[in-house]
């Protein structure tokens, strides 16, 4: 029951920040996503620095609930982000799609291995 807890209310804060970019990011003047966007990244960042924060044991395995599978898990938007993916290609923008798609992959990557390194 406390793992269940760690992990509710982590996604319940994930998710105000979320919420909180969104709001902080709706009036941006590019056509793009990104509140969504940015949310993803950071929480790549997030989850690389607390993993290898785990691999080095500094960190409990209840914090990792809280922070990965709760906070981390809130904040993404990986359904958002699928949905306006297909979105940029139902509405005929084959390229900004294929662009953002590209973009949020990889720099989310990347961006887990800076979490990493900011960890070490």
């Amino acid at each position: 029951m406390t793992e269940l807890l760690l992990v509710g209310s982590g996604s319940f804060i994930g998710g105000i920040f979320r919420y909180i970019c969104a709001l902080l990011l709706k009036n941006s003047q590019i056509n793009f996503p990104v509140a969504t966007f940015t949310v993803n990244i950071f929480g790549g960042l997030l989850i690389g620095f607390f993993y290898a924060l785990s691999v080095k044991n500094s960190i409990s395995h209840s914090s990792m609930l809280f922070f990965t599978t709760g906070f981390c898990g809130g904040l993404t938007t990986f359904s958002t982000f699928s949905k306006e993916s297909f979105e940029f290609m139902q509405n005929g923008q084959i390229g900004l799609g294929i662009l953002y798609v590209v973009a949020s992959v990889f720099i989310s990557i990347f961006a887990v291995f800076c979490g990493c390194y900011f960890a070490k």
